[in-house]
């Protein structure tokens, strides 16, 4: 199996994001080039301290191994041991402004193989949004443009993958969500390798039409000590949960991935506070009662 077009698509897309978020952020990205030792390498782009970005990073990686690591063929034991081929783009964006939410975005793709067997390929990935202060229409576009992004590849598909989004970011020992959800999946190799891939490349460039707008919407809201204090606050949820649940984070940690790179997705400035819950009717409150929930934002 020929995986260049995969190759091409995700570093075309890099670019094309970076390009972009350095032009809203009025500061060019840091890039760094890295390459691995059992083999492959990537490009880490990131910014920190910027006109928007507190920190932000975008992540092409694609990496060899000998033996597929253990959280890539927890669902498919079958697979354990076999040599692996993996390569994807990942972006964490850590606005400063605590009205702009952060964002995750991935588009992944895994190629097994063992000799004398047929490789075995499968696609990820998804987005989610993760506001520190509620708005509905925020919510409502971020979803719609998740939905429209999968509508034609099937009707089923938003309702799935969207449900899928709101169990996997989910903070089990603390029994909240992570944010206000999205899309993500995993495993996708059916009906064909066209269709799948296709469906991959229409996230990875609907991604800027979901986010740009709520950047554009709230980059420029008036916030003081208090907002940036529940922001570093709630940045603590998506600590704890990159950290503990998070496939991504252990891939690229048991595979022997770049710890700079893999990291990046952790915010600068983060803050935690022992049984602390916010005052009943504040605009905190809402966030937990209005926004933490998985709820039909469509």
């Amino acid at each position: 199996m020929d995986s260049r077009p995969v190759h091409d698509f995700f570093v075309s897309l890099q670019e094309t994001i970076v390009g972009r978020l350095a032009q809203l952020d009025g500061r060019a990205f840091r890039r760094d080039s890295w390459t691995r030792p059992e083999g492959g390498g990537g490009v880490s782009c990131l910014v920190e301290e910027g006109g928007l970005f507190e920190r932000g990073g975008v992540n092409f990686s694609r990496v060899q191994g000998a033996r597929l690591p253990p959280s890539a063929s927890a669902s498919r034991p079958e697979l354990a041991g076999r040599a692996f081929e993996a390569m994807g783009v990942s972006l964490v964006l850590h606005p400063r402004n605590p009205y702009v939410p952060t964002v995750h975005m991935n588009v992944r793709f895994f190629m097994a193989t063992r000799e004398g067997e047929a490789p075995v390929w499968w696609f990820g990935g998804g987005m989610d949004l993760t506001p520190y202060y509620g708005f509905e229409d925020d919510a409502a576009h971020f979803h719609r443009t998740c939905r429209d992004a999968l509508a034609p590849f099937g009707p089923d598909l938003h309702p799935r993958f969207k449900t899928w989004c709101d169990d996997y970011f989910f903070l089990k020992h603390r029994n909240e969500a992570r944010g206000i959800g999205g899309i993500f999946f995993d495993d996708l190799n059916v009906p064909d390798f066209d269709t799948c891939f296709g469906l991959v490349q229409s996230v990875g460039r609907n991604f800027l039409v979901a986010y740009e707008p709520i950047v554009t919407a709230r980059r420029d809201v008036d916030y003081g000590e208090r907002e940036r204090d529940f922001q570093a606050y709630r940045r603590g949820r998506y600590v704890e949960f990159n950290l503990v649940y998070d496939r991504g984070t252990l891939f690229g940690l048991q595979s022997g991935g770049r710890t700079e790179s893999i990291l990046m997705s952790l915010p600068p400035i983060v803050k935690w506070r022992y049984d602390w819950k916010p005052e009943a009717g504040t605009p905190e409150a809402r966030l937990y009662t209005d926004f933490l929930t998985a709820r039909d934002w469509l």
